[in-house]
């Protein structure tokens, strides 16, 4: 009989967009990931990936596959992952998160859909101090 695989819940761990205003005018935006955990996360291994369709052509879009690594995230403790260029709001882009605590894998999808990245939207992350969108 097959046993199912357990997979444990992913909680307290989010992902950010945020939005920084630079001193030309200009404004930055890059993607973090937080641990909102008591407990250090290890061996994390984030993929991040862009997908959607043109609005001109209707022509499928999927951007690079990028893979990012950190050796470990400490509680209550954010990273910045990569910065994001704005024309990658109207499409979709996936995070997907794996990470060690007490020798248990865990595995988290974050999804921002395309052009739900609005200014409107974002909100102090106080745990960052800057403004942005965060999805646990």
């Amino acid at each position: 009989m097959k046993k199912e695989l357990l997979v444990p819940k992913v909680e307290n761990v989010a992902i950010a967009l945020t939005q920084n205003s630079l001193a030309d005018g200009e404004k930055e935006y890059s993607i973090y990931l937080l641990n909102l955990r008591d407990d250090i996360m290890e061996g994390i291994i984030i993929t991040c990936t862009g997908f959607g369709e043109n609005p001109s052509t209707g022509e499928k879009i999927k951007t690079s596959t990028i893979r990012h690594s950190m050796e470990i995230l400490l509680p209550n403790e954010a990273a910045k992952i990569e910065p994001i260029l704005p024309e990658l709001f109207a499409i979709s882009n996936e995070y997907w998160v794996s990470f060690w605590v007490n020798d248990v894998l865990y595995d988290k999808q974050f999804v921002f859909p395309a052009h739900s990245i609005q200014e409107e939207s974002m909100k102090m992350i106080e745990i960052i101090g800057l403004k942005g969108i965060l999805i646990r």
